[in-house]
């Protein structure tokens, strides 16, 4: 085999590897390649996502303020709970030094 033989067999061995890259490359890129309907439903399926968190963020948003307003309404109510407690305590007092003070008037 000479040189220019060499050299031409060299360039078909050469071509060869090429083609079937281009083709192997042809073949991934052709099985792999997403249709337009794929892209649409995963636009669809983003948006519903979206949509999703945002409704997610607000109910959140909604049980943190209501939370609030529950905590602050319970805080009210064991104040209130507390001065009732103490008035009737007072109250329980007077009644019992009344009795004590009328028991010694009739006595």
């Amino acid at each position: 085999m000479n040189r220019t033989e060499f050299i031409i067999a060299t360039a078909i061995v050469l071509f060869v590897a090429f083609c079937m890259g281009w083709f192997a490359n042809w073949l991934v890129h052709r099985f792999t390649r997403v249709s337009q309907s794929d892209v649409g439903e995963l636009e669809r399926m983003a948006q519903e996502l979206h949509e999703a968190e945002e409704t997610r963020d607000q109910a959140i948003t909604y049980l943190q303020q209501r939370e609030a307003e529950l905590t602050n309404q319970l805080s009210q109510t064991e104040a209130e709970l507390s001065a009732t407690m103490d008035g009737l305590r007072e109250a329980r007092q007077e009644a019992e030094h009344l009795r004590n003070e009328l028991e010694q008037a009739r006595g």
